[in-house]
């Protein structure tokens, strides 16, 4: 799967390779986030984190990766191809164990299930998704496993019900737009940028499947509203799940340490960047499991307990 890496030239983001250095000078640390696609959140904050740790780790370059999101940000880390992934924790919870090569840094803020379609269209409900060509997620992304759960409770789960397309979030807003799909789904923190742009949108609410979802699959899945002020539409509710910041369980405990103290005490940094970090909080940030925070995140946590 094609992965781009984000430069940003000769600002304090740019990315140098790590190689060992000559005349005898320390190599280089160099740390990957695995995000999203460069319209979502998880892109915004990524960036963000990454010129953080550029300025407060001494010998570090650090480099936000544009993915298809969360299965393939949990990927990232277990084949030692990224060093902090963000991921819906609905992916950490898929099997009968969460993988014991990944630990959690923090729980960040909810992900938002946006189901998006034309305002001028006839789509009002889920159910109104049957025989239409509808984007569900890109391969390897977050939305795509909520939103496979999510139809196969509702009983549309078959392709000869709807037409399945798998696409990101930036192609799905084109498509969209085009009238190439007649709708979409991306899982987000509010407000997604992209929608927020998206001209003519409406976005239906998924609030009743909430409770199958939880019978059927995990009790992470809750109801949150989507307020009028996130997109300037009237308020829907729909189903969230938490996401966390994922690093690998051998990751060393002094790094792990420092990038969740980063990740608290730069907090304003990165709500600039994206809104949805203000949700950053010490209580809510240790609230992983059934994940394990890594060792040097809960030795910080621990020491600014309030």
């Amino acid at each position: 799967m094609a992965r781009r890496s984000v430069l940003s030239g000769l600002s304090a983001m740019a990315v140098v390779a790590v190689t060992g250095c000559m005349g005898g000078a320390p190599e280089r640390r160099r740390i990957r986030i695995a995000t999203g696609s460069r319209t979502a959140v998880y892109f915004a904050v990524g960036t963000a984190l990454a010129a953080i740790i550029e300025q407060e780790l001494p010998e570090t370059d650090a480099e936000a990766m544009v993915t298809a999101a969360s299965a393939e940000n949990v990927q990232l880390i277990v084949d030692n191809e990224a060093e902090i992934g963000f991921t819906q924790s609905d992916i950490l919870v898929a099997g009968a164990t969460p993988d014991p090569r990944i630990a959690a840094l923090a729980r960040v803020y909810d992900d938002l299930l946006h189901l998006v379609v034309r305002n001028d269209g006839p789509i009002k409900s889920l159910d109104h998704l049957r025989g239409r060509k509808v984007s569900v997620g890109a391969r390897g992304s977050g939305t795509g496993v909520t939103v496979r759960r999510l139809l196969e409770v509702a009983g549309l789960s078959g392709t000869q019900l709807l037409t399945p397309v798998e696409l990101n979030l930036d192609d799905s807003l084109k498509a969209l737009s085009t009238g190439e799909i007649d709708a979409f789904f991306f899982s987000g923190g509010l407000p997604v940028s992209g929608i927020k742009q998206l001209a003519g949108k409406r976005i239906v609410d998924l609030s009743r499947w909430v409770t199958k979802m939880r019978e059927k699959y995990s009790d992470v899945y809750v109801v949150r509203d989507v307020p009028a002020s996130a997109y300037q539409l009237d308020p829907v509710a729909t189903i969230a799940v938490p996401n966390f910041l994922v690093v690998p369980r051998d990751m060393a405990d002094d790094l792990a340490f420092d990038l969740a103290r980063m990740l608290l005490e730069r907090r304003d940094v990165l709500a600039q960047a994206h809104p949805a970090a203000e949700n950053l909080d010490i209580r809510s940030a240790v609230a992983t499991l059934p994940v394990p925070l890594h060792p040097g995140a809960a030795e910080y946590f621990k020491s600014v307990k309030p």
